[in-house]
């Protein structure tokens, strides 16, 4: 097989075209937990008394002095919710169209890291994520594999990297995006929008990728099944069928099910992330192994064409030298971050 060869910066198209998908965004998922972990830091160490008894506040008192805060620092934040967790408040702010939740003490003195429960029970975490093999079995029509959740940042990162590799690969591989079997992002209508993709891809596999692009590009799940003419009426008596076989939107609805207290279950691709050991977004398989690989389209490329028994010419296909950025839009950077992930 011959390499995949690094090209300099080209100009930039739509994503549909050839994959040097560059779509410009604003602001970005990681951009905001960088300012929220600084918030914390300072916090921690300027504030005092958090933990001392001092008179309690309400969880909405205490939404708002966090919220005040973070926009003293220069955040660009949204108040959403505050709820008790016990001996602190769970504070989820918005930044730039995702939910961060914080803690903080119940005098609004103090933020807290993520608090970790002592009585945890060990066995209900997901199996930790094992080496990949050195070598990915090879095969005539490899089979791909990658697991995420849709409102995952370093999901819809792969995904962004993927896109343009399938859509060049085309039927040269058996390709499927597949789902880790809980959510971490509820609030933002995770599970319903994995629903839909899962109905999308089995129903009408020739637009998915087209859906996949319009949705990587804002999260307008419902604007992007108008926008790329799906079936209604199919993707709804699809949803009802999966959601009746694999309980989802009961398990969704039943708090008392979902991991650790804090994720709801989603089973569509359970017996595959038992068989892998899913434990987190993203996770990409390659010929029935998990393959160590970056997350822009050369480095995907590269590690999908090394699968087959003959590589097929398509793999010369030259890629613009860059990554995606985590979360939505389609901004790119030359600095690669590919060992953040979504999971517990």
């Amino acid at each position: 097989m011959k390499k995949t060869k690094k090209s300099t910066p080209a100009k930039k198209t739509s994503p549909k075209e050839a994959s040097k998908a560059k779509i410009p965004a604003q602001h970005y998922w990681m951009l905001s937990t960088v300012v929220l972990a600084i918030l914390l830091l300072v916090v921690s160490f300027t504030s005092c008394g958090g933990l001392t008894g001092a008179a309690t506040i309400s969880a909405d008192e205490a939404g708002q002095k966090v919220l005040e805060f973070a926009k003293a620092q220069g955040a660009e934040a949204e108040f959403v919710s505050a709820s008790d967790d016990g001996s602190l408040y769970e504070i989820v702010l918005s930044i730039d169209g995702q939910e961060i939740p914080v803690y903080v003490t119940k005098d609004g003195k103090t933020l807290v890291p993520q608090p970790i429960p002592l009585d945890a029970e060990p066995e209900t975490a997901p199996a930790e994520e094992t080496p990949a093999p050195a070598n990915i079995p090879q095969s005539n029509k490899p089979i791909v594999e990658a697991f995420v959740m849709s409102h995952c940042p370093y999901g819809t990162q792969i995904e962004k990297g993927l896109i343009p590799v399938v859509e060049v690969l085309g039927d040269k591989i058996d390709f499927e995006l597949k789902f880790v079997y809980y959510a971490m992002h509820p609030s933002a209508g995770e599970v319903e929008e994995q629903l839909n993709q899962y109905c999308i891809q089995k129903n009408e596999k020739d637009k998915f990728n087209d859906y996949l692009i319009c949705f990587l590009t804002a999260g307008d799940g419902a604007g992007c099944i108008d926008e790329t003419g799906i079936n209604k009426a199919t993707l709804s008596a699809c949803v009802d069928a999966t959601d009746k076989a694999f309980n989802v939107i009961a398990n969704l609805e039943d708090t008392s099910s979902w991991l650790s207290g804090k994720f709801p279950k989603f089973d569509i691709h359970k017996a595959e992330n038992e068989k892998y050991q899913i434990g987190g977004s993203p996770t990409l398989i390659i010929n029935g192994v998990k393959a160590q690989a970056g997350r822009d389209s050369i480095s995907l490329l590269n590690a999908i064409c090394g699968a087959f028994n003959v590589a097929p010419e398509e793999c010369n296909t030259e890629f613009e030298a860059v990554s995606p950025t985590p979360g939505f839009g389609w901004s790119t950077t030359e600095t690669a971050n590919n060992d953040a992930a979504c999971g517990v």
